[in-house]
């Protein structure tokens, strides 16, 4: 025999033992045993009960927290009743105990297709947070039940984390609008003091030095000191002019009656609808109007009164 035929032997029993391996494996490796494996993998803590409460079986999860509970050996938990454990442990008919044994019973007799709720559990030294189910046991004939216990600590204390910066953005965004609201009514205690400014400002000028300049230019002045007087007069009706850019400038130096024509004027009345409504002649109403152009500079300008009116702010 070559030494090519001696190899091609050695793997052709090579081959036949791993499939018989295999198939050994295969055979194995029955339903019942698929589930306990399935079983077994998944992280949810897992226990059946038969219809009586007991535990008839439980998974590998199950059994890793039981050993590092302290339960040893007994970790599994096969035959202890669990509808018991929990009335023993239930101190009012309306604590988290009691409401699990009676939902359990439920779920059994078929009232109810499955409970959920989630619960504290917590160490004296660490905090956990678990999520139970229990559905009925998909098998005909049989009141079984399944209890999965999920741990969402991780899950809980994202909430908690969420939960606590959703606290401070609400408190943060509480001190933003006080403090929008106080400098909202700071500047509109600013804009009140500068438009009180303006006024005062404008009714002096108006009042108590224009009419001086207007009789020393009645008073026949000429040469340079007219020009001065007519200088001075020009510069401060520029300075006031822009504190007439607001309607309500106008009450500081027109009559009642002025500013009432001048706000049916704004509105695009006629003389003669002023007349009617304020019960005077029509004459009266271009007077009236005459004062105003004459308070506004406008009279020698040309411009439209009620244009004029109209851009006030």
């Amino acid at each position: 025999m070559t030494q090519w035929e001696k190899n091609d032997r050695k793997i052709i029993v090579k081959t036949t033992i791993i499939d018989e391996i295999s198939s050994a494996v295969a055979n194995s490796m029955t339903s019942t045993n698929i589930h306990k494996v399935a079983l077994d993998s998944i992280s949810p803590h897992i226990a059946i009960l038969d219809g009586d409460g007991y535990i008839i079986e439980t998974n590998r999860a199950w059994q890793e927290f039981g050993r590092a509970n302290g339960l040893g050996a007994k970790s599994d938990c096969l035959g202890l009743n669990y509808l018991d454990v929990c009335l023993k442990s239930s101190e009012g008919p309306d604590d988290g105990p009691a409401v699990v044994a009676q939902a359990i019973r439920k779920v059994m007799a078929g009232e109810i297709e499955e409970f959920f709720m989630n619960y504290p559990c917590h160490s004296p030294d660490q905090e956990h947070w678990f999520a139970l189910r229990i559905v009925r046991f998909r098998e005909p004939g049989t009141n079984k039940v399944v209890l999965t216990h999920e741990n969402i600590t991780p899950l809980i204390r994202v909430q908690q984390s969420l939960a606590g910066k959703e606290k401070q953005v609400r408190e943060q965004a509480e001190k933003l609008e006080e403090n929008n609201i106080a400098l909202k009514v700071l500047l509109q205690h600013r804009e009140e003091d500068r438009q009180q400014l303006e006024a005062n400002v404008l009714k002096n000028v108006r009042e108590l030095i224009l009419p001086y300049l207007a009789k020393l230019l009645d008073s026949g002045l000429k040469g340079r000191e007219r020009t001065m007087v007519e200088i001075i007069q020009e510069r401060l009706t520029e300075i006031i002019s822009p504190f007439l850019n607001r309607f309500s400038s106008l009450h500081e130096f027109l009559t009642p009656q002025e500013i009432q024509v001048a706000n049916m004027v704004r509105e695009g009345r006629t003389s003669k609808e002023i007349a009617e409504v304020l019960m005077i002649s029509v004459s009266g109403v271009d007077f009236h109007r005459k004062q105003i152009r004459k308070k506004l500079q406008l009279s020698s300008s040309g411009r439209n009164l009620r244009s004029y009116l109209l851009s006030l702010q």
